[in-house]
C-alpha cells in the first residue's frame, strides 16, 4: 500500500520545499532572542530560587479549574503596570493567543481586516473565526480605510483591523498612528501584534502601540518568546474583553495553563527590560551597524529594525545559499513558500545581542563573496 504522506513528502522534496529540523549550530543570525534574555544569568538564578521555594512545576489544569496560580496573576498585574494596560491575560503561546482572540472577540456579522503580510498565526485565527474577513495592501492605511468602508457598506457590524507592528519577514513597521485614527473615525477596533517589537521598540521597550494601550478599542499581543527570551504571550486589552475571553475562548478554557514557572520567567524578563535599558542601546547600535555594512549588498531591502531580509528569489536558491553560509559557521535560515510568496524566497537576517560587529562583518563578507 502506497503511503500518501510519503508521496506528499516526495513532492515537497522535488519542489525544494521540504523542511527538516536541524540542531542549533553556528553564530546566531536566525533566532528571535533579540536581547539575549534566553540565557540571562539573573533570570536563571531567579528561577532556581523560585523552584527552591516550592513553585509548582506544572499548572495542574486549565486556569478555570485548578490551574490558576498566583504567579499567573502576579505576571498579569505586572504587565498591566509595565504596558499601561487595563488588563492582561497570559497564554501559553502567541499562536494560541491569536487563535483565542480572533475566534472569540470578533462576532458573527463582524469583519476582520488584516494586512496581507500578517503573521500565519493571525491568519489561522482569522480563518477559524465566525466573522468574515478581507485583506488590504501591506502597510497601506488608505487601502485599509477603503476596505473598512466597503465592509460597512455591506452591513458589517463591528470591524477589527489586525496588523503587526514589526513584520516578521520584511522587518518594516506598520503605520499605527494612521490606523488608530482610522479605527477611531469609523468606530472600529485595532489589534496590534507586537511580537517583534515587545522589549525592544517604543518607549522603554513597551512596543510601538504603547501610546494606545488602555484604550477601549485596542487589543495588543505581546509575545514572550522573542525579545523576552521566554515562552508564552500576553494579551493586553480592556477588562471587559479579558472577562469575555475567559468565559468564551475555547482555546483558553479547554487547555492546560502555562506553568507557574514560565509566568515567573516572563515577569523577570520584563523586569530586566525595565532595569537594563543598555541592552536595547547595544542592540540598536548593532542594528544600525548591520544596515550600514549590508547597505550595498545584493538583495538587501533597506530598513531600520532588527530583521533584515536578503532577497534571493527561488526557494532552491535561497536554501542553497543558506546551506553555504551555514557551512561557513553562520546560523542563518532560508525563508521559503508558503511563508513568503512564490519568487520571494529570502534569507532572514536577524540581529541579536548574541552576535558582535565582527560577526556581522564576517557574515557580510561571506554573503557578498557568494552572491556579489
Amino acid at each position: 500500500m502506497t503511503n500518501p504522506f510519503q508521496d506528499k513528502l516526495d513532492t515537497l522534496s522535488r519542489l525544494e520545499k521540504r523542511r527538516t529540523l536541524i540542531p542549533i549550530d553556528g553564530i546566531d543570525f536566525s533566532s528571535n532572542d533579540y536581547l539575549g534574555l534566553s540565557n540571562h544569568d539573573g533570570i536563571r538564578h531567579s528561577l532556581v530560587e523560585t523552584l527552591a521555594n516550592g513553585v509548582a512545576l506544572g499548572a495542574g489544569g486549565s486556569r478555570l479549574l485548578r490551574g490558576n496560580h498566583r504567579e499567573h496573576e502576579d505576571l498579569e498585574d505586572f504587565a498591566c503596570a509595565f504596558f499601561g494596560a487595563d488588563s492582561a491575560l497570559f497564554m501559553a503561546t502567541g499562536y494560541l493567543a491569536n487563535l483565542s482572540l480572533l475566534t472569540t472577540l470578533p462576532q458573527r456579522g463582524d469583519v476582520i481586516l488584516m494586512d496581507e503580510l500578517i503573521h500565519a498565526s493571525t491568519k489561522e485565527g482569522v480563518h477559524a473565526a465566525t466573522a468574515k474577513h478581507a485583506k488590504f495592501t501591506h502597510n497601506d492605511a488608505g487601502a485599509c480605510e477603503d476596505a473598512l468602508k466597503r465592509a460597512r457598506d455591506r452591513g458589517a457590524k463591528d470591524v477589527w483591523i489586525a496588523v503587526e507592528s514589526v513584520y516578521s519577514m520584511d522587518g518594516d513597521v506598520a503605520p499605527l498612528e494612521d490606523l488608530i485614527a482610522i479605527a477611531d473615525h469609523h468606530g472600529a477596533y485595532l489589534i496590534v501584534d507586537e511580537a517583534h517589537a515587545t522589549g525592544i521598540h517604543g518607549p522603554d521597550g513597551k512596543g510601538f502601540a504603547a501610546a494606545f494601550e488602555g484604550r477601549d478599542n485596542v487589543v495588543v499581543l505581546h509575545t514572550c518568546g522573542k525579545a523576552l527570551g521566554q515562552a508564552g504571550a500576553l494579551l493586553t486589552m480592556p477588562h471587559v474583553m479579558k472577562d469575555y475571553l475567559i468565559n468564551a475562548a475555547r482555546s483558553f478554557i479547554y487547555t492546560t495553563a502555562p506553568t507557574p514557572l514560565s509566568a515567573v520567567a516572563v515577569q523577570r524578563a520584563l523586569e530586566v527590560v525595565h532595569r537594563e535599558p543598555e541592552r536595547r542601546d547595544r542592540l540598536f547600535d548593532l542594528i544600525a551597524y548591520a544596515h550600514r555594512i549590508f547597505k550595498d549588498a545584493p538583495g538587501v531591502i533597506p530598513g531600520e529594525t532588527q530583521i533584515m531580509p536578503l532577497m534571493v528569489g527561488s526557494d532552491g536558491d535561497a536554501q542553497a545559499l543558506a546551506l553555504h553560509l551555514q557551512a561557513q559557521g553562520f546560523d542563518i535560515r532560508a525563508i521559503r513558500t508558503p511563508t513568503v510568496a512564490e519568487g520571494a524566497a529570502r534569507l532572514r537576517l536577524s540581529i541579536t545581542l548574541n552576535v558582535t560587529k565582527a560577526d556581522i562583518d564576517a557574515l557580510a563578507d561571506a554573503y557578498i563573496s557568494k552572491v556579489g
